[in-house]
């Protein structure tokens, strides 16, 4: 091998320096963008869990309607032996869970309505970032 041969093949490749930068560069990028994406994330985590409330909610609705009474339990939109009941008034056969693994929060005679639907949102809490039907 001549050493002008030598001297290409020590020369090819990236320094130290240069990935470095690149790495920072690449880190810089992230830490901009992550946080618009984990917000956007939680936004829709909400907007589910807003659809799935008046789902359920008109679902109820729909039992109250056909029976003349609020459901005991959400699981009676499903199943039921009531002789007035006209169900399943939900499409899947499952009651879904919030977006935070947890069941929606039910009850009636509620204190804000006829009936009380909830999710306690990413929280875990019924506070002000609970998703409520009323």
């Amino acid at each position: 091998m001549s050493s002008k041969e030598k001297k290409y093949i020590s020369e090819s490749g990236f320094t130290l320096i240069e990935i470095l930068i690149v790495v920072m560069i690449i880190g810089l990028i992230a830490s901009l963008i992550a946080p618009n994406l984990l917000g956007k994330f939680e936004k829709s985590q909400v907007e589910v869990t807003k659809a799935q409330v008046e789902t359920l909610s008109s679902s109820v609705l729909s039992f109250i309607l056909d029976t003349g009474r609020c459901p005991k339990e959400l699981g009676e939109l499903i199943k039921s032996d009531h002789k007035k009941w006209r169900g399943p008034y939900l499409q899947k056969q499952n009651i879904p869970e919030d977006p935070w693994g947890r069941e929606y929060q039910y009850k009636c005679p509620g204190e804000h309505g006829r009936f009380d639907l909830y999710s306690l949102g990413p929280k875990g809490v019924l506070d002000d970032h609970s998703i409520t039907n009323w």
